[in-house]
């Protein structure tokens, strides 16, 4: 039997709700490096919400955040001066997973960056297990596409 998808009420998310977004991102890492007092995070939210290039995207089932992601669209002096997007922090809820939620938000969170005129979307990602992998490009990303390096500081 199909179960029906819930209705979607995705958005950009609003300044009150850095609660449900961090609790929302503890489905992100497992493990992750701790956040620091409130003030610094409240002025990292403060200036992500003020850029007008960043969206943090989320996907709500009545009043919980069940999914987000964060898109940045950057200026770039190439391809007819197109912009470029890069999608960040991919999240779905673990009790929500399989059921259609990150899929289509990452439609919204595209559908919009196309809207913006982007030539193009990244998305890294250093899961590699491969249910993870097809989940990317049933949203209609092509792991074969690009070369990805990262580097990281030296500590």
């Amino acid at each position: 039997m199909h179960r029906q998808a819930a209705p979607r009420n995705i958005r950009e998310l609003r300044t009150h709700e850095l609660t449900q977004l961090l609790t929302l991102y503890q489905h992100l890492h497992e493990h992750d490096e701790p956040l620091p007092p409130s003030p610094g995070v409240e002025a990292v939210w403060a200036e992500a919400l003020a850029n007008p290039r960043i969206r943090y995207f989320g996907d709500w089932n009545e009043d919980l955040l069940v999914a987000s992601c964060t898109l940045t669209v950057i200026p770039n002096l190439t391809r007819a001066c197109r912009p470029y997007g890069v999608i960040e922090n991919v999240v779905t809820h673990s009790a929500h997973r399989g059921q259609g939620w990150g899929h289509a938000l990452l439609q919204h969170a595209l559908a919009h960056a196309w809207r913006e005129r982007c030539y193009k979307v990244m998305l890294m990602t250093g899961r590699k297990d491969e249910s993870t992998l097809r989940f990317y490009e049933k949203a209609g990303f092509d792991r074969n596409g690009k070369q990805a390096f990262v580097a990281k500081p030296v500590t």
